[in-house]
Formats: structure tokens, sequence, C-alpha cells
């Protein structure tokens, strides 16, 4: 197991960590939140700054970091994948989401 990696992961309930330095791909880390500790297969390379799923995000399902919604999984996102525009919708400021 490789842990040498650090990143950050807030809230029990995310779905997401941020990458505090640049992480290789193909590389295994081990991510702790509390009383949450998870051992993730990183995908692709994950550069300083960016997200990475903790666990498997449906297509549709909210995706939150640090405690809060940061948008919606606009495809499968697996464990250990980058997230990012390519995969993450935003939903805050939208008007074709507001509910009647």
């Amino acid at each position: 197991m490789n842990t040498r990696y650090k990143t950050v992961m807030m809230k029990p309930q995310d779905k997401v960590a941020v990458a505090l330095e640049n992480i290789p791909a193909n590389t295994r880390i081990e991510v702790t939140c509390q009383n949450r500790s998870f051992s993730i297969d990183i995908k692709g390379n994950i550069e300083f700054g960016h997200k990475f799923a903790v666990v498997p995000i449906s297509q549709g399902e909210d995706i939150f970091k640090y405690g809060e919604v940061i948008g919606r999984a606009s495809k499968d996102i697996h464990t250990g994948e980058l997230v990012h525009v390519h995969n993450l919708e935003g939903k805050r400021g939208r008007g074709d989401q507001i509910a009647n």
C-alpha cells in the first residue's frame, strides 16, 4: 500500500478527495476521513488540487466535496477516477434547474 501521497477529504459523506500533490496513475493510496477509510487505485494522473472519486458515483448522482454538493455526475465515475468538467456538471446558478 502506497500512502505517501497527501490528500484531503473533509466530511465522511464526501464522494471525492483532493490531491495535495501530484499522484501518478496506477498508484494505490489510502484516504482517511474521520471514521471512514478508503483504499483507492488511482486510474490516471491526478494533479495537485484536483479531485478524484473515493467511491463509485452513478450518472445523475450529486457529488459532495467538503460536505457540500458541488454538482452532479454527467456520467458514471469509477473509484480512483479524476472528477472534473468532463464528468461533473455544475448545479448552481442554472435557470433550467429551478423547480416549478
